[in-house]
């Protein structure tokens, strides 16, 4: 069943893609069900292990021997453990009901069949990646990811920001794509395998130096997945795809991606202390960038990316707290790609209502024209926000508490960070399904077909009751993959910085119904307060990337391009020219003179006898 978990989106990835013309009449409809057919088989897989005693909830599955050279043995593999089968039942489960979606709201697009083969080929290669049993087929995954990514981002090229978008986060997931790589080399040289069973075994004896190297080097290729500071700048370009693929890649799968190789490298973080505490940092830097975001944004996509950034950094600082947050990271995980799906489909299904229009200036007064669009996505909203007894409230505030055990400091900014997300998605709320209608001429909202809100009200409900249903139950399920140590998580204990944070996000959802119920200006005025400006221009993180890294990169292509030209190239030309030069000398003996010749032989004879006369003396 393991394998057949991707065995099946990819073949019908594959029939969609060769078949042509010929599946587009029921070519969507194979596609959903093949995900949905992977989705039974993880439920199967999961009351397997959950029947199983706790020590052997593991299977191992050995497809062949993918490369043998030398001492070097690289099995293809893979392995469903506690860790990966909730990965496996968050993929296939979320992406099932966005493949459902996807039916209503690609309805009317020429290449839906191309549309769905892509949602297959991606949902096979994100499971690769999280079921693989080591770090190379792991890496096989990761770029099979990337790839449908890039095609889905894309996907409508006719768009020139499409299909830039599409190149961005290609090229942006190469340089974390590098770092992986570099994770994989040294982990062979260290270990001689990349077996996870192997390096676990094995990081214990790593010095500091190879430790940390390794352990940033994984960061590296975490943070271009999981669109983490400094390589973030793709997420919010990649809203250009169809809102479906935001969903799925952008909220549920792919950018969880990093999370689940940092928790799944525990091993090596536990041994590697400056690692470790790097991907706090950077987490915490891109949970406070993505909330600064969220709040200076109109497009309602945009916003929901910025929000993405944010909570995927909360993840990334608890899966660097070490054993005591890594399990509140997936939980975290799990409860945002519900939530989050519902609100990306959410959005889609606005925009479906709107003629394809994202700016929230031109929505208002939406909740009685979108009944049940309004509602399912208040359910995600209460979630994000932390609301009492929501899917966030659980997850996000254990995070916040596991902070402050951690650091004071990086509790109070994940608190703050709390506030503004609280403050950023209330703004959204009142300007899309409150206050005074704005909508543009022509437009007349409606709600979304059933096979549209039917996976809204699914995930809606998820959103609400996620947390309470795992709260507790996943720290035990996660301990033997990622040691998570006792933590008090019942569902009614309020803690002093529970308590705290419930105050935070009330006064993040005051400040924002008191500056945005009144009316919203259908244009955006300029600004000259600096933090708006920096985050209306995404805090300038293209602008770094071309000074400091485009520029410069370009500068010295072109330098070694003319060293290259004026250096390599000259020496190859100046040889030639005096070979040539030299030739030119000397053909002037070849006259067809047999004086010259003579003259030549009695030469030649002359200096022979010199040398041996010299050799004689000698």
């Amino acid at each position: 069943m393991v394998w057949l978990l991707i065995a099946i989106p990819l073949a019908c990835s594959a029939i969609l893609l060769l078949a042509g013309k010929a599946t587009d009449a029921w070519g969507h409809l194979l596609a959903t069900a093949a995900v949905a057919v992977s989705f039974v088989l993880g439920v199967v897989l999961f009351v397997q292990l959950l029947g199983s005693p706790a020590e052997a909830r593991s299977i191992n599955t050995g497809v062949y021997e993918w490369i043998a050279t030398g001492s070097w043995k690289v099995e293809f593999g893979f392995q469903a453990d506690q860790l990966s089968i909730l990965f496996v039942l968050l993929i296939t489960g979320v992406g099932t009901l966005i493949h459902i979606y996807s039916i209503g709201y690609m309805a009317h697009d020429d290449r839906r069949r191309r549309f769905f083969a892509y949602l297959n080929l991606f949902i096979a290669a994100m499971l690769i990646l999280v079921l693989a049993d080591n770090y190379l087929v792991l890496f096989l995954g990761w770029e099979g990811v990337g790839l449908a990514s890039y095609l889905l981002i894309s996907f409508w090229a006719h768009k020139p920001s499409a299909s830039k978008a599409g190149n961005k986060a290609f090229i942006v997931n190469r340089v974390g794509d590098l770092g992986l790589s570099m994770a994989i080399f040294t982990m062979f040289a260290q270990f001689g395998s990349v077996r996870f069973e192997d390096v676990n075994a094995g990081a214990g004896e790593l010095t500091p130096l190879w430790a940390t190297l390794i352990g940033v080097f994984l960061l590296i290729g975490a943070c271009g997945k999981s669109a983490q500071f400094p390589l973030q700048s793709w997420l919010l370009d990649a809203m250009e795809g169809p809102t479906p693929v935001s969903a799925l890649i952008h909220a549920a799968t792919m950018v969880t991606a990093g999370v689940y190789l940092v928790v799944r490298s525990n091993a090596i973080y536990a041994v590697a202390p400056i690692a470790q505490t790097a991907v706090v940092v950077i987490g915490t830097i891109t949970l406070l960038f993505g909330a600064w975001i969220g709040t200076s944004k109109d497009d309602i996509k945009k916003v929901l990316a910025g929000s993405t950034m944010s909570q995927i950094g909360y993840m990334m600082l608890a899966a660097g707290l070490g054993p005591i947050g890594a399990s509140f990271a997936i939980f975290h995980l799990l409860t945002h790609g519900f939530f989050k799906a519902n609100m990306f489909l959410g959005a889609g299904s606005v925009m479906h209502g709107m003629n394809d229009d994202v700016d929230m200036r031109h929505y208002g007064g939406l909740a009685k024209a979108m009944k049940v669009t309004f509602l399912t996505f208040a359910m995600g909203y209460l979630a994000i926000i932390g609301f009492p007894f929501t899917a966030g409230f659980f997850s996000k505030d254990h995070i916040i508490e596991a902070a402050f055990e951690h650091s004071t400091l990086i509790g109070v900014l994940a608190l703050v960070g709390a506030g503004i997300t609280a403050f950023y998605m209330t703004r959204l709320m009142m300007m899309t399904f409150f206050g005074s209608q704005r909508w543009q001429k022509g437009v007349h909202p409606h709600e979304s077909p059933a096979v549209m809100t039917v996976p809204l009200i699914l995930l809606a409900i998820a959103s609400i009751i996620g947390g309470l249903v795992m709260n507790n139950w996943i720290q035990e399920w996660l301990e033997p993959t990622t040691g998570q140590v006792a933590h008090e998580a019942s569902l009614l204990h309020f803690t002093t910085i529970g308590w705290i944070t419930l105050a935070v996000v009330a006064v993040g959802v005051a400040l924002g119904w008191i500056l945005y119920r009144g009316e919203t200006a259908t244009v955006q005025p300029p600004t000259r307060n600096p933090l708006v400006y920096a985050g209306r221009n995404d805090l300038f993180g293209d602008a770094v990337n071309e000074y400091a890294v485009i520029r410069p990169t370009l500068a010295t292509a072109e330098g070694l391009a003319t060293f290259d030209h004026a250096v390599v190239d000259g020496a190859a030309r100046g040889s030639a020219t005096v070979a040539s030069g030299l030739g030119q000398w000397l053909r002037k003996a070849e006259n067809g003179y047999s004086r010259t010749y003579g003259l030549v032989l009695a030469a030649g004879l002359l200096v022979l006898g010199v040398v041996m006369w010299l050799g004689q003396l000698g």
